[in-house]
């Protein structure tokens, strides 16, 4: 699998762009603030329907522009496929694949297997539970489809089942309807909750190794799913905390609430680890997205790497580029210096200066 072409326009800072990749590495390199972190973004964009930053479509579309598109040209084996996406200011985002139009999101999952990593990554470790809740879902939802049917099923009932809770002040003879709700609840909740599980398992199977060879056989890894509620106990738990869900306005236990916890030489180092520690703990489970794919999807995913190198020591970066070496891999950078030190080969240069691209060069 492999991404042949990009077009752009009207995105962030970009009025038109095209640009054609090698299916090896590909750099792109300038100063900061150029909009080299845009073309990953868009790539993953058009990929996933989310942005890696969290950003809304209206955010992303060029300043005093309506919308914006994105065209995504991949080859997979011996078919191709054009992915058309199409930002609009007030209303939902348009996708459609080799010219139809899509309904769902799932519909684009397994097109195309991406893996970004970025400074950013940092967040996993040391945010909230959000973060973390973030990375198994959009990891969930490349490998598994009907994952993501679950979780958009399960969001929606959360956000009808809170607002239910809010007019109950008004209305309490609303309460009976609380059934419908826990009950829908329930069978979604407990599919995510049982395939969070199962993905944890898989992931501690990889993570281990990769984070030994990272610090040297030193510090031993261990991911902890931390559920808000077994899938088993979700019914009991839900009759249980009805009432105060009613005084609290809001729903209590459920995915929605579940974590994972980080565990290093049996120390929880969300709380007690060092940034070093943290950090190579997200390059990690960043790396282990990689293993992950080509086990459960039988395909390479493509990696989209926004200015790492800077970030790792040169021991963590000759094993992240060793790791990558067979993969399509866009990268950004200020330099080429750690590439030239590393004796990387590179296929083709990308240099990004105010929004425009120059002079792609053949490595």
């Amino acid at each position: 699998m492999y991404i042949k072409s990009l077009e752009l326009k009207n995105y962030r800072n970009y009025q038109n762009l095209q640009l054609d990749f090698d299916k090896g590495t590909n750099i792109f390199y300038g100063d900061n603030a150029q909009g080299k972190t845009n073309i990953l973004e868009s790539v993953y964009l058009c990929g996933t329907t989310k942005s890696h930053r969290g950003s809304k479509d209206k955010e992303i579309i060029r300043f005093g522009e309506e919308e914006s598109h994105i065209r995504m040209m991949i080859r997979k084996d011996e078919f191709s496929y054009k992915i058309d996406m199409h930002l609009r200011k007030n209303k939902a985002k348009g996708v459609a694949i080799n010219g139809l139009p899509i309904k769902k999101a799932r519909e684009l999952f397994g097109i195309v297997n991406l893996v970004f990593f970025s400074p950013e990554d940092l967040n996993i470790i040391k945010n909230g539970p959000g973060e973390r809740r973030r990375f198994m879902d959009l990891e969930l939802c490349q490998l598994d489809q009907i994952y993501l049917t679950d979780l958009a099923g399960y969001n929606h009932i959360v956000n009808q089942r809170n607002r239910l809770l809010k007019d109950l002040y008004m209305n309490p003879s609303l309460k009976e309807t609380l059934d419908i709700w826990d009950m829908q609840m329930l069978q979604y909740g407990t599919k995510i909750i049982n395939k969070r599980k199962d993905f944890v398992r898989d992931l501690n199977q990889v993570i281990q190794d990769i984070h030994h060879n990272l610090t040297g056989g030193i510090e031993h890894l261990e991911v902890v799913y931390e559920p808000s509620t077994e899938a088993e106990d979700f019914e009991n738990v839900l009759k249980k905390n009805r009432e105060r869900d009613i005084r609290m306005k809001m729903t209590s236990a459920g995915p929605h609430r579940d974590d994972l916890s980080l565990v290093v030489n049996g120390i929880d180092i969300r709380k007690y680890g060092s940034q070093g520690q943290q950090r190579t703990a997200a390059l990690s489970l960043k790396l282990s997205e990689i293993y992950l794919v080509k086990e459960k999807i039988k395909d390479t995913p493509i990696l989209l790497l926004d200015d790492v190198l800077s970030e790792l020591d040169s021991n963590r970066q000759t094993y992240l580029l060793d790791c990558i070496h067979d993969i399509q891999t866009l990268i950004t950078c200020t330099g080429l210096d750690d590439f030239v030190s590393n004796q990387f080969h590179i296929n083709k240069v990308f240099r990004v200066i105010k929004g425009e691209v120059y002079n792609p060069v053949s490595g």
